[in-house]
């Protein structure tokens, strides 16, 4: 077994011993992923039925993401990475809203000729290189992320026949969430929550949120409305950028990663043909 870039991540790779990924033990595999919080499994040739067959057997439940094209036409657990070919900047997926996963999965059917690789980021080692002074400013004060929900999104979610009662309804389920309903029936949504999250494994800060990829193209503040001085996220681009770590892809790569430690991103790409499949679930260890 070898480390991925670091010594956090794992690489499980076939071998002459093992060359199905069905046979590895799903409890080996249970305490690796605890102890590290990334794995990728290589030389395994996984396929998109595979895919999904394995994630089950860690999973809960999948979290569906139906703004993402499905990769299947049975349940929509499995969707197709298509957000255009550019750059993706570092986040924990779903830590702008209330519905954060706890894994999230990869699988790579076709890699980009040249780019595309995924990267990530251990958010335990992220807080623990930033500055004494920027760690108390995230934990005395909370982050605010903005999002405004047009009806067709919100319906999108809800279903059709939802009406404003149901947005009210579901909204109010929520810890940290506030809202407007405006004229339009467009909702205006804040989610407030920590930039420092505990890990589901191990109880370590971490500095897994969306923050730097939010600050980009959604409006993130601090709770009492305060901007994020342009010094702190100078900051931790700073520390972010000695600690990227790519996955190049090859066919069949399958990764888990743990939502609560890691943010993962992507390089920017050209080739139309790459196809990476992607899942979100809640794990059932």
């Amino acid at each position: 077994m070898n480390s991925l870039g670091t010594d956090t991540g794992k690489i499980v790779e076939s071998g002459d011993s093992c060359s199905d990924i069905f046979q590895l033990s799903i409890t080996e595999i249970r305490e690796l992923f605890k102890s590290c919080g990334l794995i990728l499994f290589r030389g395994f040739a996984v396929h998109q039925q595979q895919f999904k067959k394995f994630a089950e057997q860690f999973s809960s439940k999948f979290v569906r993401d139906d703004v993402k094209i499905r990769a299947d036409s049975s349940d929509g657990a499995i969707h197709l990475v298509n957000e255009g070919m550019g750059y993706i900047a570092p986040h924990a997926e779903g830590a702008t809203t209330p519905l954060r996963p706890d894994a999230v999965w990869f699988c790579c059917d076709v890699p980009a000729a040249d780019g595309g690789e995924t990267l990530f980021w251990d958010g335990v080692q992220v807080w623990s290189e930033l500055s004494e002074e920027l760690k108390q400013l995230f934990l005395t004060q909370k982050n605010k992320f903005v999002h405004n929900i047009p009806v067709a999104n919100w319906k999108h979610f809800l279903g059709e026949n939802a009406t404003l009662a149901d947005v009210k309804k579901a909204l109010n389920s929520f810890e940290g969430v506030q809202y407007t309903i405006n004229d339009d029936q467009s909702v205006t949504l804040a989610y407030v929550c920590s930039a420092v999250v505990k890990t589901k494994y191990g109880n370590d800060d971490s500095f897994a949120n969306g923050i730097i990829n939010e600050q980009r193209t959604r409006k993130v503040i601090f709770e009492d409305d305060s901007p994020i001085p342009d010094a702190a996220i100078d900051e931790i681009k700073e520390v972010m950028d000695r600690l990227t770590v790519a996955i190049s892809w090859q066919p069949g790569d399958l990764v888990m990663i743990d939502n609560s430690r890691f943010l993962h991103g992507r390089q920017a790409f050209t080739d139309s043909r790459r196809k990476i499949l992607f899942a979100n679930s809640m794990l059932n260890f």
